[in-house]
């Protein structure tokens, strides 16, 4: 089976916690971990997270952030104190425009909303943001932070293109998606945390299209179920494998295949990332805490043999808080 091979592909997986028997965090790490705000989180958590001087608009990111994207919502609490409200402001953007695309039933509804979304960051950088609370939080990190437009609006462009329910014609297409997406994003929390670096970018970029190639696999059954594969048609076909095999979930060797080979190209590129590990600036470390959820469910695909239908996939780690907390202490990707 496609498992049997991947000592050989991948090498070993250290899954976010490199050497976590051979090295204890200091007194206290495990109890202050464990304090990090939960997916049930109280709103009195919340508001300890953004800090006691919270506004209404702060909290509705971190609402939405930890609603609809917990992982974020975790890798946020880690930043900088005096970063941490932009990222949130950053995710939460984010978190706007990808559901977008779930939550219309007309693709005319999706590019009114992009289109909203346009008009705002170019009032945002007018100073003159519309009433949302994303969108005066977002203001108010682009203003703390000089953000570069450009990167907004490619993330903006790049959904809307997306809107499309066509699935990608092959890997390299679905690698651009997730350059001008999640790579734009990772370059703006860069800025975020003050970080200008050819090394932290070229970081970035690979990280950014790891990400976007595991929410891709990450996404299958939830899009199989609405009767939509959105998988690199190239990689399927050299398989004999159609669409209709994942709308079915079949668990014969060619499907597996596919998502071997997909999954594969996340873990080349979280390879690459690791490369530059020596020569990134330690500050921007935890623009990248993200790797560590994208290692745990390149780990899992592995363990169940590629099965991208097995229900240990759509189960939460429990253990991430504690793994990601770990991870920011030892200034590790």
């Amino acid at each position: 089976m496609a498992a049997s091979m991947l000592g050989s592909a991948w090498g070993p997986l250290r899954l976010g916690v490199p050497g976590l028997c051979r090295r204890r965090p200091p007194r206290g790490l495990w109890a202050r971990a464990r304090r990090l705000p939960g997916p049930a989180g109280s709103g009195r958590s919340v508001a300890a997270a953004s800090g006691s001087g919270a506004s209404g608009t702060d909290r509705y990111c971190l609402e939405l952030l930890r609603k609809r994207d917990y992982e974020g919502y975790l890798c946020s609490l880690l930043f900088p104190a005096e970063s941490r409200s932009s990222a949130f402001a950053l995710r939460a953007f984010n978190v706007e425009l990808a559901q977008v695309k779930d939550s219309v039933s007309e693709k005319t509804i999706g590019l009114m909303r992009m289109q909203f979304w346009k008009k705002t960051v170019e009032d945002i950088y007018s100073d003159s943001p519309p009433h949302q609370p994303v969108a005066i939080e977002l203001w108010k990190a682009v203003r703390r932070h000089n953000l570069t437009k450009r990167w907004l609006m490619k993330i903006i462009d790049e959904r809307e293109k997306n809107l499309d329910d066509k699935a990608y014609r092959n890997i390299q297409e679905l690698e651009n998606y997730a350059e001008n997406t999640q790579s734009s994003l990772l370059y703006l929390t860069l800025e975020i945390l003050g970080i200008k670096d050819l090394h932290a970018d070229h970081a970035a970029s690979h990280i950014g299209k790891a990400q976007g190639i595991v929410t891709c696999l990450r996404a299958t059954p939830y899009h199989g179920s609405r009767r939509r594969v959105f998988l690199p048609m190239d990689i399927c076909m050299l398989h004999g494998v159609s669409q209709e095999d994942f709308l079915r979930k079949s668990q014969d060797k060619n499907v597996r295949d596919v998502v071997y080979d997909i999954a594969s190209q996340a873990h080349l590129h979280l390879k690459h990332a690791r490369s530059f590990h020596r020569s990134v600036p330690a500050k921007a470390f935890p623009a990248f805490l993200q790797t560590v959820a994208l290692e745990d469910y390149l780990k899992k695909i592995q363990q169940v043999d590629f099965d991208i239908f097995h229900p240990s996939l759509q189960q939460k780690n429990t253990l991430l808080p504690l793994f990601l907390y770990i991870q920011s202490w030892r200034k590790r990707y």
